[in-house]
Parts: structure tokens; C-alpha cells; sequence
């Protein structure tokens, strides 16, 4: 009973309209939902439907010309500050080469290393211990890659 007086009440009270709804304790005991508070005591709100506010959005303010003081670069001196960081990015395109391969190198050497530590009596390898340590070695790898990806995107977004 009680399951099917829950959704009943609920849809009356959408169908009525109201603006709250309240839960309600009567004199037997029982919680009663209802939109009509009335003389009942015990009660409290459970939803209240609130007016939305509205308002209109500001107009948009007109575009403003560019002041007449506004420092300009003719494109002649644009051209050469774009072929500037062209070079720019070029050589720290080469730079990032030669700290990738040597990165590299380095990360080759340690996957070739044993080191003592790392020896397991019997002739084996600790595992944990050695990825660990080659960790850092290929994270340096990898953001050597990362940085030669962004140089190359932005060389490939100049004009």
C-alpha cells in the first residue's frame, strides 16, 4: 500500500501543480506526502519549485578600431622576426636531436648494465630493481621525443 501511495501522491501533486511539497507525520504515525500543508504538523519540505530568474544578456559592445598609436610592424619586419624564430626553432630542433640521441645512448648502456646490487645469488636478475632504475632513463627518452614533436609542430606552423 504504502509503495503504491508514494507515486500516486507524487503524481497528483505534479498534476495540481504545486509549488512544494512537503512530508508530513500524521496522528497515527503514518508520512503522508502532500502538496497542502494545512493544519498538519511535523512537516517538512522535501521540493520546492522556485521561480527561475531571467534577464537578457548585455548587447555586444561594437568592435573598436585599432588606436592610431598602436605600434605597427610592416611586413618586412614581420618577415624577418618570423624568419628569426624560424632559426630559432631550428637550431633548438638540432639541439633536442643530439640530447635524444644521447639519451638514448645513455638508456642503452644501463639496459646493458648489471649492476651488483641487482644480482640475484645463482646468476639472475632482481627485476623491480633494475626497471626502476632504467625508469628514468626512458622517461628521458620520451620527453626528449615530446619536445622534438612540439618544435616540429611549431616550425610546421610558421608561414
Amino acid at each position: 500500500m504504502k509503495r503504491f501511495l508514494l507515486p500516486t501522491l507524487l503524481t497528483l501533486s505534479l498534476a495540481a501543480q504545486a509549488d512544494t511539497l512537503y512530508k508530513c507525520q500524521g496522528a497515527d504515525g503514518r508520512t503522508i506526502y502532500t502538496n497542502q500543508k494545512g493544519n498538519a504538523k511535523n512537516c517538512e519540505i522535501i521540493s520546492q519549485d522556485k521561480p527561475i530568474s531571467t534577464f537578457n544578456a548585455p548587447p555586444p559592445k561594437p568592435r573598436q578600431a585599432t588606436p592610431g598609436d598602436f605600434p605597427r610592424v610592416n611586413g618586412d619586419q614581420q618577415k624577418a622576426r618570423d624568419n628569426d624564430r624560424r632559426a630559432i626553432l631550428e637550431q633548438e630542433l638540432a639541439n633536442e636531436l643530439k640530447n635524444l640521441d644521447q639519451a638514448k645512448k645513455e638508456l642503452a648502456e644501463q639496459e646493458n648494465t648489471v649492476l651488483p646490487e641487482e644480482r640475484i645469488q645463482g646468476g639472475g636478475i632482481k627485476g623491480g630493481q633494475r626497471e626502476e632504475r632504467i625508469q628514468g632513463y626512458r622517461d628521458k627518452v620520451r620527453l626528449h621525443e615530446r619536445n622534438l614533436e612540439s618544435i616540429r609542430r611549431e616550425i610546421a606552423n610558421l608561414k
